[in-house]
């Protein structure tokens, strides 16, 4: 490993061009306190953003060069959008924050008693200041010999690979002389009816019954099975019954299967078992579970099941001086006790919170004051317009919901040149059903090693 001053000298230069290398137990009267964000996603980000410009010197860590836009990978995965549409660069993203750097590494652990944030190359990064901002991974309940037959869709990769399977299955369908084999290769299950698999089971079938309805000459698209199917008794449950009702009915008319109190039992090459019933299928992708990062380990701190870190009203993490986790990765919770869903508006509000609190915190001493959710709401769409839309106040379902989410989706995206290519995009497929990302970018032809 490298020396610690070589590795804080490596990764945390001074803003103002001095070096940072003091021993790890906090900067001196000379220099800036040290903010260290690891995870450049809604939290890190929006913490970063709010830091900008402040008496505090930042060091953005994230193993990817890229914010992503994750409530739209799903259009990625399904040919709608191109990974760059819905990707901005971190460093232009934080170009005239000249308070922070961005350092690209990905962290393997965390001493906290040295205060000391170790990389997997060796390198070490001192702090005075701790926000865990790692996010969440896929989880197959404890199947991890699932995880290379069904997918999850959590990163760019995992869109093209999904992207690539989808394709792909169309193309081997259309060699294809044998009737059954053909079926089974059209067939598609996505597992989970949240959000997630809503929007990918409806944007899939889109695609087999619009756009790849005239391109083939010896199957018909339009044919193919999609097939959502999930272990609770409703789909987007976390919605009200009458607007989780109205997905069921969308997808339907889109075409796709929707099983409810339907688990899956088993993953295998060929299909799944669902409800004690195999079901043939030759693409099987996870919308279902998520995990949290691996922030409790490198804490050495107690997590919930599910590997979220418990955080107190400041998000901060109990007993650990100047050490905060954000978004999913926190177990934090409202003012009636329960825990926070793991959604990007979460994350975005706690990272800015806890942003503007360390600002004044560390210019004046000001205290940190406790986080408080607001709730802006919770919309998922569906399909050609078709979405839902719950704010507690105002339920909308249909064409408004459509187009309202799109409205504040493109909003949300980072980067007007994102927000243009996406609108125009989206004009051009919703006019001529047309979607031009799809590209199969893995090997057709695996080797057996592969």
């Amino acid at each position: 490993m490298t020396s610690r001053a070589a590795g804080v000298a490596a990764a945390s230069s001074g803003f103002d061009g001095t070096d940072r290398s003091s021993p790890a137990g906090g900067a001196s009267c000379n220099e800036p306190p040290r903010v260290v964000i690891v995870g450049a996603g809604f939290a890190g980000l929006a913490a970063a953003r709010a830091l900008a410009g402040a008496k505090v010197a930042v060091t953005l860590i994230d193993r990817h060069n890229y914010h992503l836009f994750v409530p739209m990978l799903y259009q990625v995965a399904t040919a709608g959008l191109s990974p760059a549409d819905i990707a901005e660069p971190i460093r232009r993203i934080l170009r005239r924050a000249r308070n922070v750097e961005v350092l690209l590494g990905e962290v393997d652990g965390v001493d906290v008693a040295e205060k000391l944030v170790r990389l997997a190359d060796g390198h070490e990064v001192a702090y005075d200041t701790l926000i865990l901002a790692t996010g969440s991974r896929q989880s197959h309940f404890g199947h991890p010999e699932w995880e290379p037959l069904a997918p999850g869709l959590r990163t760019i990769d995992d869109a093209r690979e999904i992207r690539s399977r989808v394709l792909l299955a169309f193309e081997r369908a259309e060699a294809c002389d044998d009737p059954k084999e053909r079926r089974r290769l059209m067939t598609i299950v996505v597992v989970g009816g949240g959000p997630t698999g809503v929007e990918l089971a409806g944007s899939v079938a889109e695609l087999a019954r619009h756009t790849l309805s005239r391109d083939f000459r010896h199957i018909e698209p339009a044919s193919a099975r999609v097939l959502l199917v999930e272990a609770g008794g409703r789909v987007l449950a976390g919605f009200p019954e009458s607007l989780s009702r109205y997905a069921a009915r969308a997808l339907e008319r889109l075409g796709v299967e929707v099983r409810v109190d339907a688990p899956v039992e088993a993953v295998r090459q060929g299909g799944v078992t669902v409800g004690g019933r195999d079901v043939p299928a030759a693409t099987v992708l996870w919308g279902a579970g998520v995990a949290a990062s691996p922030a409790g380990r490198w804490l050495g701190v107690g997590t919930d099941r599910v590997g979220r870190v418990p955080v107190g009203a400041t998000l901060a993490v109990p007993g650990l001086e100047g050490v905060y986790v954000l978004g999913d990765t926190a177990l934090a919770k409202d003012g009636n006790g329960r825990p926070l869903p793991g959604l990007a508006q979460v994350a975005k509000q706690q990272g800015r919170h806890l942003g503007n609190g360390l600002r004044r915190h560390l210019e004046d001493g000001s205290p940190i004051r406790p986080f408080r959710f607001r709730d802006m709401g919770n919309m998922a769409t569906i399909g050609r317009h078709a979405a839902v839309a719950d704010f507690g106040w105002l339920r909308l379902k249909g064409r408004p919901a459509w187009f309202l989410w799109g409205i504040v989706h493109v909003f949300l995206l980072v980067g007007f040149g994102n927000r243009l290519a996406v609108t125009g995009r989206w004009l051009w497929s919703w006019a001529t059903y047309a979607r031009g990302a799809r590209l199969i970018t893995r090997n057709p032809n695996p080797s057996p090693a592969e």
